[in-house]
């Protein structure tokens, strides 16, 4: 990742920004898929003796990181790979396709579109031809739950479509989102793995989901899911989404709670004998590699969590206190201190403006830095993309709140509307570094010098 992608306004201004962007850089280098991708293969030597078994080798997949993960499966299997059909976020591909037996293609996220049915059905189609003598690789990575596409009978693509923008605005954590997902629709919570059948399939994953639980990473197309009916239901419940949900949903899921309609595929089932999931990167991953780039540049460096949830400002008023306390303190680390957390926020969305939720973890930790001198809260979207913006995140510190005021912005207006977007972008302190086509969640970083 070059640096100057990830330069603004504040950065530019402290004599220590460009360890800032080197911080970044590395955490997004260390989660490259491509490498990733081609390390688990050729460590496996099971998955070569697979290859080399099977009568064909196919290859299907989705998610923000889908091509560099295409790219170096067919760069491992060479002529033993057939065919095959992936699906990537808009923009995550490049101009120049280097794919020469898969097929990439390109659909809406967050919201699901036509072409996102499409390519699933397509690829529902390609594994119904797998049999026992087959080989299936899966690349699945954050994202693919919106791109990979395929609802139930009886559910509209306009169906999941209205339900996805109104989770979307909940602030509903993404585990419970996709527990609904897989009871809506025919690839996910192990279907995949139920339509492979009874072909072998070898899943490669980039997680994108705090604590890497491997079910809900693209909703577990191909993972024994664990939740129920009654917890899809229980989440329109809790979430107050009962009154605005189609009703074909709400019909469906009833039928589900009733016994009319057969559970998703749970653990010990056996479609899953011949099926092998493995992670191949994680937000670890990258918050690890951000501490030792911090460390190599002289900073006192520690990874707090990888599993950091909440409310987005509630989180950005956490870390501006934290960063309050290593200059008093020294708690948790002496300055120069550098403050690594994974994870993902949530936004309950309550205003119109433009926003993603790193923009709003800067945004809400803008007041408690105000007058704190050599701090900084940096929150990044790892997959270039916050929210439906253009930008990955935002950075915030001690003379953020003064440079609004000269500007005439009003960052508590801005919180209230939901509206971080605007409130950087005239700061110049938005992070855009563009689709990474990586994807493992987000990285928040406390700095203070």
């Amino acid at each position: 990742m070059q640096t100057d992608l990830l330069d603004t306004a504040t950065l530019r201004s402290l004599p220590w920004g460009a360890d800032v962007r080197a911080v970044l850089a590395a955490a997004l280098d260390a989660v490259d898929p491509h490498p990733a991708v081609l390390r688990a293969l050729r460590a496996d030597e099971r998955i070569a003796a697979a290859v080399k078994a099977s009568r064909r080798v196919l290859a299907v997949g989705a998610g923000k990181a889908v091509y560099p993960m295409a790219l170096a499966l067919e760069q491992y299997l060479g002529g033993q790979l057939e065919r095959g059909l992936v699906v990537a976020k808009d923009g995550y591909l490049p101009a120049e396709n280097e794919l020469r037996r898969v097929r990439a293609v390109e659909a809406g996220h967050p919201l699901p579109d036509r072409r996102g049915l499409a390519a699933a059905r397509q690829i529902a189609a390609l594994l119904q031809t797998a049999g026992p003598d087959d080989l299936v690789f899966c690349l699945i990575s954050g994202g693919g739950s919106a791109l990979l596409t395929a609802p139930v009978e009886g559910i509209t693509l306009a169906d999941l479509q209205q339900l996805t923008g109104l989770l979307l605005r909940s602030g509903a954590p993404i585990q419970r989102i996709n527990g609904l997902r897989k009871h809506l629709e025919l690839l996910k919570g192990g279907g995949l793995a139920r339509l492979a059948a009874p072909a072998q399939v070898v899943t490669l994953i980039l997680s994108d989901v705090a604590g890497d639980p491997l079910d809900a990473i693209a909703s577990g197309p191909s993972v024994p899911d664990p939740t129920t009916y009654a917890d899809a239901w229980q989440t329109l419940e809790q979430y107050g989404l009962l009154s605005g949900a189609p009703p074909a949903i709400l019909a469906h899921l009833q039928r589900g709670l009733r016994g009319e309609l057969p559970e998703t595929p749970k653990p010990g089932d056996p479609i899953f004998a011949r099926v092998s999931n493995q992670l191949v990167g994680s937000n670890a991953l990258a918050a690890e590699a951000a501490a030792a780039k911090a460390r190599e540049l002289g900073w006192n460096a520690a990874v707090l969590t990888t599993r950091k949830e909440g409310e987005a400002r509630v989180v950005g008023a956490e870390l501006a206190r934290l960063a309050r306390q290593v200059r008093r303190e020294g708690i948790p680390l002496l300055p120069p201190a550098c403050l690594i957390l994974g994870g993902e926020t949530t936004v309950t969305v309550r205003g119109q403006g433009l926003g993603g939720r790193n923009q709003e973890v800067a945004l809400g930790a803008a007041a408690g830095l105000a007058g704190l001198p050599d701090a900084l809260v940096v929150s990044l979207a790892t997959d270039g993309g916050d929210g439906p913006t253009g930008a990955a995140g935002a950075v915030a510190g001690g003379e953020t709140l003064g440079r609004a005021a000269a500007l005439g912005l009003d960052p508590a207006a801005a919180l209230d509307n939901n509206d971080a977007y605007p409130f950087f972008d005239a700061l110049d302190d938005l992070l855009r570094p563009g689709p990474t086509r990586t994807n493992v969640n987000d990285l928040m970083v406390v700095f203070v010098r």
